[in-house]
């Protein structure tokens, strides 16, 4: 057997329909470049309106503020690392609070009633770029796929593996985390699988290229919650000694980042979680049962290894 996890070429798979920032970064942009223009050309009017024009240095203080906002409008509007960019308006946001804070304590009563009113503008502003900040770093999460690639040679022609893979009710028999497929009419199925921390996901998923005995190609359908991309191809090893079965996967796994950490910690590794369910494959193809032992092909995890007993097939893991 053999395995491996890495990278793919980008056209390697279909491309995926993943969650875009939309107008977001273009708006917080807008109002950036709005902001910045102002306190750059009319410095003295800003500081007034906003009850600072009795700070010292305060026309300079309000063209430094323009000129953050002007570069914060630039980034934003280039649409590159929006989220990064919106947190750094957050943090901003804080900075013009606290100089507000500090008129608010110095000024006189006209002043602290005009940088009173500043302060709930800019909080607000601040209630608006946390939000955006928060939305645009979930969408950037999301677009971080994760990517395995794993295979097998098993003792059985590319037909018959093709056949066995093809009717997407086997699959179940040895991938251990999925609950069930339910096939549809026109290369569509639901999938439930189980996910870290004992939940389950859904989501639908289509073939969009099938070649009988070569391969199987599927991708989820835009708006799941688990964007999802899959190849298996059946390649004969020379000699009449079987089929290399070869499984490449590219997903955007729910709880982004840490949800990957917490699988890894408890052996669900998705790369690792490919080869367990792999070496289940090969038992239900050529035996036509699954066995667990010691050295069980479930893999070396910890829930695994704690569910360990004595050789016995797996109740209904018999090849039709």
């Amino acid at each position: 057997m053999h395995t491996a996890d890495g990278a793919r070429p980008q056209d390697a798979l279909p491309e995926l329909v993943t969650p875009q920032a939309g107008p977001v970064p273009r708006l917080l942009g807008l109002l950036s470049l709005g902001i910045g223009v102002a306190a750059v050309a009319v410095p003295d009017q800003m500081a007034r309106a906003a009850g600072m024009d009795h700070l010292p240095q305060h026309g300079r203080v309000a063209r430094a503020v323009g000129a953050r906002e002007l570069g914060h409008a630039a980034a934003l509007l280039s649409g590159r690392r929006p989220a990064a960019w919106a947190w750094t308006r957050v943090l901003g946001d804080a900075m013009d609070l606290s100089l507000l804070g500090l008129a608010l304590r110095t000024g006189r009563e006209q002043r602290q009633r005009r940088a009173a009113m500043a302060t709930g503008v800019v909080g607000a502003i601040t209630a608006l770029d946390i939000a955006a900040a928060v939305y645009l770093t979930r969408v950037a999460a999301r677009g971080r796929m994760t990517r395995v690639r794993a295979s097998i040679t098993v003792n059985r022609t590319p037909t018959q593996v093709y056949r066995f893979w093809r009717d997407l009710a086997n699959l179940p028999r040895f991938m251990g985390h999925l609950e069930s497929i339910r096939v549809g009419g026109g290369g569509r199925s639901r999938w439930t699988v189980r996910a870290p921390g004992g939940r389950s996901v859904h989501w639908d998923a289509e073939i969009v290229e099938d070649r009988p005995s070569e391969l199987l190609t599927w991708r989820s359908l835009p708006g799941t919650a688990v964007p999802n991309v899959g190849r298996v191809s059946f390649v004969p090893v020379p000699g009449n000694r079987g089929t290399e079965v070869r499984v490449e996967l590219a997903y955007a796994p729910p709880g982004g980042a840490v949800g990957r950490a917490v699988a890894r910690l408890f052996g669900e590794e998705p790369g690792q979680q490919v080869r367990d369910d792999l070496r289940r494959f090969k038992q239900v193809i050529e035996t036509g049962e699954v066995v667990r032992s010691e050295g069980s092909p479930q893999g070396t995890g910890t829930r695994h290894l704690m569910m360990q007993h004595p050789a016995q097939p797996l109740a209904g893991a018999r090849v039709g």
